[in-house]
């Protein structure tokens, strides 16, 4: 018996953990949407209910669905960003949802947690016992993520890679880039790129142009929007510095991408940043603009750091791979079916033999993909 793992085709970081995982680790996949209808979600459902356990759920926005599967199950949990940073107006839909999140967590035979971090929000935030956790980090995969021959503009810039929630603290960097640009310290042409959507709804867009315009920035700032990982590669390895403001992450996946393509990086002091950039990074307290003003200062204008940090970050991101998160993954695949073929076993008879558990994974007449129906591969 094996996992199967569900894997997400949208295109964001979370996305690419199991789109990444599901290139290594060799089992049956199920291809869903992470966002979708009401008729999509029943898809999802009718296709779960045709495959044995256990179920890899790559998000924890799934314990949901394991309430009403009842099945075994192992889920990632990438942060709790909702529980300590929640929507200003959430509906009673999501209210509900996240609820359901906790309690189906509560039901999972494991959790794999991206960082001690996140592990920790597990244990404090939602009481989950530790022993139930296993931190697995994420990847990068440098045959994507590497230095890129090449300047990706014909001007010096800072570089942000991710949306425009509140969380995100955005509006640190851009008064931090405000004061650099008004006292100096700055090359000259100096920009602020920023690649990415605005996430979830136009008013973080809106948001972020008004404070462009309240700090008279309306021609350094250049908002890229999404690009192909590719593509990205080359915005990280020509930038002044990554700059990554957040309140709170979970991981903080631009970090070790920025980091693979020699790109020095800047992060608040906050969450899972520190762990996960380690002495590859600078870092700053997440309300303090002149404090991030003044690293980027530095970064700037003294090659010795940039060359520092450059060099450690290529020593930082050589503990991150994709092949160690996709053997490690394996090998808790193979602790869960053990458990799970303990609590099968007959209680008159012996062990059940290594080969008598059946395939995981019926594969038979699912429903082919289209818009939100879910589609396995073997």
């Amino acid at each position: 018996m094996m996992a199967l793992l569900v894997v997400t085709v949208e295109r964001s970081g979370i996305d690419r953990y199991s789109q990444e995982l599901a290139k290594r680790l060799g089992v049956a996949t199920l291809e869903t949407r992470r966002y979708r209808s009401l008729k999509g979600t029943l898809n999802l459902l009718h296709a779960l209910a045709k495959v044995s356990p256990p179920i890899h759920f790559p998000c924890q926005h799934f314990a949901r669905y394991s309430l009403f599967l009842r099945k075994p199950f192992i889920i990632t949990v990438h942060d709790l960003a909702r529980v300590c940073f929640p929507f200003a107006r959430e509906s009673m839909w999501e209210r509900i949802g996240l609820k359901l999140d906790a309690l189906g967590l509560k039901r999972a035979q494991h959790i794999i947690a991206v960082s001690a971090c996140t592990q920790a929000d597990l244990v404090r935030l939602l009481g989950m016992p530790e022993d139930k956790i296993t931190v697995i980090y994420n990847g990068v995969n440098r045959n994507v993520f590497k230095p890129v021959a090449g300047r990706r503009f014909d001007f010096p810039y800072l570089l942000y890679v991710g949306t425009e929630r509140p969380r995100k603290n955005l509006g640190v960097l851009l008064r931090a880039f405000a004061i650099l640009k008004r006292e100096g310290g700055a090359p000259p042409g100096l920009k602020l790129v920023k690649v990415g959507g605005a996430g979830r709804a136009d008013k973080f867009r809106e948001a972020t142009v008004s404070e462009v315009r309240r700090l008279g920035l309306e021609n350094e700032v250049i908002l890229a929007g999404y690009v192909s990982n590719e593509e990205l590669a080359r915005y990280y390895s020509s930038a002044l510095a990554l700059i990554m403001p957040s309140l709170y992450e979970g991981f903080g996946l631009p970090l070790v991408e920025a980091m693979a393509c020699g790109c020095p990086v800047i992060a608040s002091n906050t969450s899972s940043l520190p762990e996960v950039a380690g002495d590859g990074g600078l870092f700053f307290a997440p309300r303090d603009s002149r404090e991030l003003a003044r690293l980027i200062g530095r970064v700037a204008t003294e090659p010795a750091l940039r060359d520092r940090l450059i060099r450690k970050g290529f020593e930082t991101v050589e503990h991150f791979s994709w092949e160690r998160a996709a053997r490690a993954t394996l090998k808790l695949y193979q602790k869960v079916e053990a458990e799970l073929a303990f609590r099968r076993r007959p209680s008159m008879e012996g062990p059940v033999p290594s080969g008598a558990v059946q395939p995981a994974v019926s594969l038979h007449a699912l429903p082919k993909v289209r818009k939100d129906n879910p589609r396995v591969k073997q």
